[in-house]
């Protein structure tokens, strides 16, 4: 299986450990993997925004690195349904098909495609909230949605049962939105601040420990939170809990 592996630009600038321990957790399952290393960002920013033409050359360089994949894993919820959903701003080629197709979270993968039972290097003795990133959430599938009344799964919980010591708390908003929302946190920086606030009393309030997400961009904006606010809560990604970096 030839897997190629996609860094988020902001977590290559700012949490390149959560790279690092991706690429280490994914070596342990005798996966051909490759990191093609003219990679830049999946044009996120530019959609996000309303400025589609503007992502045809990020989309573009995107598809020329991985098309020749059998997988293209990457340890963001966010940026996998950026690929998924709205690679629109490019012809729709058969190569652009196919990275659309197979472009996967890393949970995703974990859970779906490779069904990994055991995390037997991995210990972490902690209370743990579980943080789904919006995108993840509703857009891949991550988890149940409380909106939608349907029995309840979670993926990223699913996995993180697999690891000795953690213990789960439960938070009393689990879908709501943190407030990061990429450039939403910059032009309504009020609004983000105070749903982030919120965030992180309910995380606070819920006795958790640590809380673990598939996406660190919404991880470093409850954690800048947390800190103003002075609030002793920690926040990991979930590829550095499964990898063992933690204990």
């Amino acid at each position: 299986m030839k897997v190629g592996l996609f860094i988020p630009c902001y977590m290559d600038a700012l949490e390149p450990e959560v790279g690092i321990s991706t690429l280490k957790l994914l070596e342990r399952f005798d996966l051909d993997i490759t990191y093609p290393f003219d990679q830049t960002c999946c044009g996120q920013p530019m959609t996000n925004t309303g400025c589609h033409k503007e992502a045809a050359a990020t989309e573009t360089l995107f598809v020329r690195n991985f098309s020749q994949f059998d997988y293209i894993v990457m340890p963001s919820g966010s940026c996998t349904h950026q690929v998924r959903s709205n690679f629109d701003a490019i012809e729709q080629t058969d190569e652009v098909k196919h990275v659309r197709t197979h472009t996967y979270d890393l949970v995703e993968f974990l859970h779906d495609i490779l069904k990994i039972d055991s995390f037997p290097w991995a210990f972490f003795p902690y209370k743990v909230a579980i943080h789904n990133n919006c995108n993840a959430l509703r857009g891949l599938r991550h988890a149940s949605m409380s909106e939608l009344r349907e029995p309840y799964f979670s993926k990223p919980r699913d996995l993180l049962e697999k690891v000795r010591g953690i213990e789960f708390v439960e938070l009393t908003r689990p879908d709501e939105c943190c407030g990061f929302g990429g450039t939403f946190s910059v032009f309504e920086e009020g609004v983000s601040a105070k749903m982030g606030q919120d965030k992180v009393m309910d995380q606070y309030n819920s006795g958790a420990e640590y809380v673990i997400s598939a996406d660190s961009s919404c991880l470093m904006h409850q954690q800048g939170c947390a800190q103003r606010m002075k609030i002793p809560v920690k926040y990991a990604h979930i590829a550095r809990v499964l990898n063992g970096d933690l204990q």
